[in-house]
């Protein structure tokens, strides 16, 4: 769509008219001779002298040309644009970084999937947090993979489809066979630091207890809780294990009480993947939209026709200048 952006310039039009009728014209003095039967010769020619000027008149192709070099440079002041069609934007109003457990313990084949085959743990996680990562819609998602430490993944980004791709990369053991619950909800906090949206989520992805970290998970809620994270747990363990697989059912459930989580436990793929429904359902937000359209500024041409018709007008006087002599 063609607009101007200061249609009210175009009352400018006018202005060349208005001062040509008020402005006096030019005067200029020139030396003229003196006789002395001066009014004998008027009388003879029947004409009466007076004061005055001569206002020679241009041509009428100068006046035209000089009339449309005025339009364009009006039009151009006017700042002629084309706008483009509507592009919406919308702009994240909820940080979810996901925790994943990579421990060694991740590699069980414990996990029933939907059509009753046997899967690993981390296989079933993958498969689920795939579909996951597809309903973010205006939220912005981080990954931070754990285990004897943690390190992020990927940084809070808008790019799903990265985030889909490195989860899929993820393997067991890549941070070590150990579980450092409370160090990931450490580096995690860190992470929202820079956060500047209002909420923050972070699902905790674990299927171990924490025996690894320099901070206690329960320290670690407390101060997730002062900086506004909400913390939600999901244990994908077995909770009868002991030992080094044990699950450690308290610390999870005091971790997302602590922050105004939840806590959920799947035993199979069709269970962990109702627990991200509900984490969904309980998470719901509005998603705010950016409405503009891009505008491209066209003010140069009228100012390159107004430059050519005054190249053309110049050249056709240097003609006739040339012509003349």
């Amino acid at each position: 769509m063609f607009i101007f952006a200061n249609i009210w310039l175009f009352v400018l039009l006018p202005l060349p008219l208005v001062f040509r009728r008020l402005a006096r014209p030019y005067r200029e003095e020139r030396p003229a001779v003196l006789v002395p039967f001066f009014d004998e010769l008027a009388a003879l020619s029947g004409q009466s002298p007076g004061d005055g000027a001569v206002v020679r008149a241009q041509p009428l192709a100068r006046q035209i040309v000089a009339g449309l070099c005025w339009v364009l440079l009006v039009a151009a002041m006017a700042r002629p644009q084309w706008v483009e069609p509507p592009v919406v934007k919308e702009v994240p109003s909820r940080d979810v970084l996901l925790g994943v457990d990579l421990s060694s313990s991740m590699d069980t084949e414990d996990f029933t999937t939907a059509d009753g085959t046997k899967s690993s743990r981390l296989d079933a996680v993958k498969g689920v947090l795939d579909d996951f990562l597809k309903r973010r819609k205006g939220d912005r998602v981080g990954l931070i993979f754990f285990g004897t430490a943690p390190f992020i993944q990927a940084p809070f980004t808008e790019d799903l489809e990265t985030c889909r791709e490195l989860m899929r990369e993820a393997q067991v053991g890549m941070a070590g066979p150990k579980t450092a619950i409370g160090d990931a909800i450490g580096l995690a906090i860190t992470m929202f630091k820079d956060s500047t949206v209002k909420d923050k989520l972070l699902i905790l992805l674990t299927d171990g207890n924490d025996s690894s970290s320099k901070l206690e998970p329960q320290k670690a809620a407390a101060i997730a809780k002062d900086d506004g994270i909400v913390i939600d747990t999901v244990a994908v363990g077995d909770p009868t294990a002991v030992g080094e697989q044990k699950l450690d059912v308290k610390t999870l459930q005091g971790v997302a009480a602590a922050t105004g989580g939840a806590y959920y436990w799947a035993g199979d793929g069709p269970g962990l993947e109702k627990i991200y429904t509900q984490i969904d359902a309980l998470s719901t937000h509005q998603i705010e939209t950016i409405r503009y359209r891009p505008k491209v500024d066209l003010y140069d041409w009228p100012l390159a026709a107004v430059l050519v018709l005054s190249m053309l007008l110049l050249a056709g006087r240097i003609v006739r200048t040339r012509g003349a002599a």
